[in-house]
Protein backbone atom coordinates (compact mmCIF):
# COMPACT_ATOMS: atom_id res chain seq x y z
CA UNK A 1 0.00 0.00 0.00
CA UNK A 2 1.03 3.29 -0.58
CA UNK A 3 1.76 6.06 2.08
CA UNK A 4 -0.75 8.20 0.14
CA UNK A 5 -3.53 5.73 -0.17
CA UNK A 6 -3.11 4.95 3.34
CA UNK A 7 -3.52 8.87 4.25
CA UNK A 8 -6.41 8.61 2.68
CA UNK A 9 -7.45 5.84 4.36
CA UNK A 10 -6.55 7.55 7.95
CA UNK A 11 -8.35 10.54 6.61
CA UNK A 12 -11.50 8.90 5.97
CA UNK A 13 -11.68 6.32 9.22
CA UNK A 14 -10.88 9.18 11.60
CA UNK A 15 -13.83 11.48 9.92
CA UNK A 16 -16.50 8.19 10.07
CA UNK A 17 -15.48 7.38 13.31
CA UNK A 18 -16.48 11.23 14.69
CA UNK A 19 -19.09 11.30 12.52
CA UNK A 20 -20.65 7.85 12.62
CA UNK A 21 -19.04 6.49 16.16
CA UNK A 22 -22.58 7.71 18.01
CA UNK A 23 -24.76 6.36 15.56
CA UNK A 24 -22.67 2.94 15.70
CA UNK A 25 -23.13 2.95 19.45
CA UNK A 26 -26.95 3.27 19.17
CA UNK A 27 -27.01 0.33 17.07
CA UNK A 28 -24.77 -1.69 19.27
CA UNK A 29 -27.26 -0.93 22.27
CA UNK A 30 -30.47 -1.47 19.92
CA UNK A 31 -28.68 -5.01 18.27
CA UNK A 32 -28.07 -5.88 22.27
CA UNK A 33 -31.32 -5.32 23.42
CA UNK A 34 -32.78 -7.04 20.21
CA UNK A 35 -30.21 -10.07 19.82
CA UNK A 36 -28.39 -10.36 22.96
CA UNK A 37 -24.69 -11.25 22.88
CA UNK A 38 -22.62 -12.03 20.65
CA UNK A 39 -23.12 -8.36 18.87
CA UNK A 40 -20.30 -8.69 16.90
CA UNK A 41 -19.25 -11.90 14.22
CA UNK A 42 -15.42 -12.16 13.87
CA UNK A 43 -13.82 -14.48 10.81
CA UNK A 44 -11.06 -15.06 9.30
CA UNK A 45 -10.13 -13.17 6.09
CA UNK A 46 -6.87 -13.59 3.95
CA UNK A 47 -5.21 -9.73 3.74
CA UNK A 48 -2.55 -11.95 1.87
CA UNK A 49 -2.40 -14.72 0.16
CA UNK A 50 -0.66 -16.03 3.33
CA UNK A 51 -1.55 -13.73 6.34
CA UNK A 52 -4.87 -13.63 7.80
CA UNK A 53 -6.52 -11.35 9.91
CA UNK A 54 -10.17 -10.98 11.74
CA UNK A 55 -12.87 -9.30 10.14
CA UNK A 56 -14.90 -7.36 12.17
CA UNK A 57 -18.83 -7.54 11.51
CA UNK A 58 -22.32 -6.72 13.17
CA UNK A 59 -24.23 -10.05 13.52
CA UNK A 60 -26.16 -10.72 11.08
CA UNK A 61 -27.15 -14.57 11.76
CA UNK A 62 -28.36 -17.08 14.43
CA UNK A 63 -24.89 -18.04 16.38
CA UNK A 64 -24.27 -21.98 15.39
CA UNK A 65 -21.45 -24.09 16.48
CA UNK A 66 -19.55 -24.34 13.26
CA UNK A 67 -20.04 -22.09 10.30
CA UNK A 68 -18.11 -22.25 6.94
CA UNK A 69 -18.62 -20.52 3.54
CA UNK A 70 -20.06 -17.12 1.93
CA UNK A 71 -23.57 -16.88 2.80
CA UNK A 72 -25.65 -18.26 0.52
CA UNK A 73 -29.98 -19.23 -0.19
CA UNK A 74 -28.57 -21.90 2.57
CA UNK A 75 -27.88 -19.79 5.52
CA UNK A 76 -30.99 -17.13 4.69
CA UNK A 77 -33.30 -19.05 7.35
CA UNK A 78 -30.61 -17.64 10.07
CA UNK A 79 -30.67 -13.86 9.19
CA UNK A 80 -32.60 -12.27 11.88
CA UNK A 81 -34.96 -9.75 11.32
CA UNK A 82 -32.42 -7.06 12.70
CA UNK A 83 -29.99 -8.84 11.04
CA UNK A 84 -31.41 -8.18 7.35
CA UNK A 85 -32.39 -4.45 8.01
CA UNK A 86 -28.17 -3.98 8.66
CA UNK A 87 -27.27 -6.23 6.20
CA UNK A 88 -29.79 -3.66 3.38
CA UNK A 89 -28.16 -0.72 4.82
CA UNK A 90 -24.35 -2.35 4.75
CA UNK A 91 -24.75 -1.14 7.98
CA UNK A 92 -23.03 -4.85 9.66
CA UNK A 93 -19.81 -3.45 8.10
CA UNK A 94 -19.56 -0.42 10.08
CA UNK A 95 -17.13 -2.60 12.62
CA UNK A 96 -14.74 -2.75 9.88
CA UNK A 97 -13.47 0.95 10.45
CA UNK A 98 -11.35 -0.65 13.08
CA UNK A 99 -9.94 -2.73 10.55
CA UNK A 100 -9.25 -0.22 8.61
CA UNK A 101 -7.87 1.57 11.64
CA UNK A 102 -5.02 -1.31 12.02
CA UNK A 103 -4.52 -1.48 8.22
CA UNK A 104 -5.60 -5.03 7.77
CA UNK A 105 -8.16 -3.14 5.16
CA UNK A 106 -8.26 -0.40 3.11
CA UNK A 107 -11.29 1.65 2.44
CA UNK A 108 -11.25 0.61 -1.56
CA UNK A 109 -10.04 -2.14 -2.70
CA UNK A 110 -11.00 -6.16 -3.34
CA UNK A 111 -13.00 -8.04 -0.94
CA UNK A 112 -10.74 -9.95 1.72
CA UNK A 113 -11.59 -13.71 0.80
CA UNK A 114 -11.86 -16.53 3.20
CA UNK A 115 -8.24 -18.87 3.10
CA UNK A 116 -10.73 -21.95 1.63
CA UNK A 117 -10.99 -19.87 -1.42
CA UNK A 118 -7.46 -18.53 -1.61
CA UNK A 119 -6.18 -21.80 -1.22
CA UNK A 120 -8.60 -23.36 -3.89
CA UNK A 121 -7.46 -20.20 -6.26
CA UNK A 122 -3.51 -19.83 -5.30
CA UNK A 123 -2.99 -17.97 -9.73
CA UNK A 124 -6.21 -15.69 -8.68
CA UNK A 125 -5.85 -14.61 -5.63
CA UNK A 126 -2.09 -14.26 -5.56
CA UNK A 127 -2.97 -11.42 -8.61
CA UNK A 128 -5.81 -9.90 -6.27
CA UNK A 129 -3.94 -9.68 -3.25
CA UNK A 130 -1.43 -7.64 -4.65
CA UNK A 131 -3.61 -4.71 -3.68
CA UNK A 132 -5.03 -4.15 -0.24
CA UNK A 133 -8.20 -5.27 0.45
CA UNK A 134 -11.08 -2.79 1.02
CA UNK A 135 -14.53 -2.49 2.43
CA UNK A 136 -15.78 -1.37 -1.19
CA UNK A 137 -14.41 -1.85 -4.13
CA UNK A 138 -15.46 -2.08 -8.15
CA UNK A 139 -15.95 -5.23 -7.84
CA UNK A 140 -18.25 -4.89 -4.76
CA UNK A 141 -20.43 -1.93 -6.57
CA UNK A 142 -20.74 -3.73 -10.05
CA UNK A 143 -21.13 -7.34 -9.19
CA UNK A 144 -22.52 -7.29 -5.64
CA UNK A 145 -26.04 -7.58 -6.25
CA UNK A 146 -25.56 -10.00 -8.77
CA UNK A 147 -23.97 -12.17 -6.60
CA UNK A 148 -26.49 -12.08 -4.34
CA UNK A 149 -29.42 -13.33 -6.46
CA UNK A 150 -26.28 -15.83 -7.87
CA UNK A 151 -26.08 -17.73 -4.20
CA UNK A 152 -30.06 -16.93 -3.22
CA UNK A 153 -30.80 -19.56 -5.49
CA UNK A 154 -28.74 -22.61 -3.30
CA UNK A 155 -30.47 -24.16 -0.71
CA UNK A 156 -27.33 -26.42 0.55
CA UNK A 157 -23.71 -25.23 0.83
CA UNK A 158 -22.37 -27.21 -1.42
CA UNK A 159 -24.34 -25.40 -4.06
CA UNK A 160 -23.26 -22.15 -2.62
CA UNK A 161 -19.72 -23.24 -2.54
CA UNK A 162 -19.79 -24.54 -6.18
CA UNK A 163 -21.54 -21.16 -7.82
CA UNK A 164 -19.22 -19.06 -5.62
CA UNK A 165 -16.59 -20.66 -6.86
CA UNK A 166 -17.28 -21.17 -10.49
CA UNK A 167 -18.44 -18.21 -10.94
CA UNK A 168 -18.43 -15.26 -8.53
CA UNK A 169 -14.92 -16.05 -7.95
CA UNK A 170 -13.59 -15.53 -11.55
CA UNK A 171 -15.81 -12.39 -12.32
CA UNK A 172 -14.88 -10.37 -9.17
CA UNK A 173 -11.54 -11.19 -10.10
CA UNK A 174 -11.33 -9.75 -13.15
CA UNK A 175 -12.53 -6.29 -12.06
CA UNK A 176 -10.09 -6.35 -8.68
CA UNK A 177 -8.09 -6.39 -11.62
CA UNK A 178 -9.17 -3.78 -13.74
CA UNK A 179 -9.26 -1.96 -10.25
CA UNK A 180 -5.87 -2.34 -10.20
CA UNK A 181 -4.51 -1.43 -13.47
CA UNK A 182 -6.22 1.68 -13.20
CA UNK A 183 -5.95 2.28 -9.17
CA UNK A 184 -5.70 6.21 -8.25
CA UNK A 185 -6.82 8.81 -5.47
CA UNK A 186 -9.64 10.07 -7.45
CA UNK A 187 -11.25 6.44 -8.94
CA UNK A 188 -10.54 5.60 -4.74
CA UNK A 189 -13.11 8.90 -4.49
CA UNK A 190 -15.02 7.89 -6.75
CA UNK A 191 -15.74 4.89 -5.48
CA UNK A 192 -16.26 5.49 -2.11
CA UNK A 193 -19.14 8.58 -3.01
CA UNK A 194 -20.76 5.89 -5.39
CA UNK A 195 -20.57 3.49 -1.89
CA UNK A 196 -22.39 6.11 -0.07
CA UNK A 197 -24.31 6.90 -3.15
CA UNK A 198 -25.95 3.52 -2.77
CA UNK A 199 -26.52 3.54 0.81
CA UNK A 200 -28.66 6.71 0.87
CA UNK A 201 -30.59 4.71 -2.56
CA UNK A 202 -30.82 2.05 -0.12
CA UNK A 203 -32.76 4.07 2.29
Amino acid sequence: MTWHKRLFDLFFVSLLIVILGPILLMILIWLLCKEGRPVFYLAERMTTPTRSFQLWKLRTMTVVAEDAGVSGGDKSARITQTGAWLRAKRLDEFPQLWNILKGDLSFVGPRPPLRHYVEANPEIYAQVLKSRPGVTGLASIAYHKHEARLLARCSTAAETDAVYSRICIPAKARLDLIYQRHQNMCFDFDLVFQTIGNLFRRG
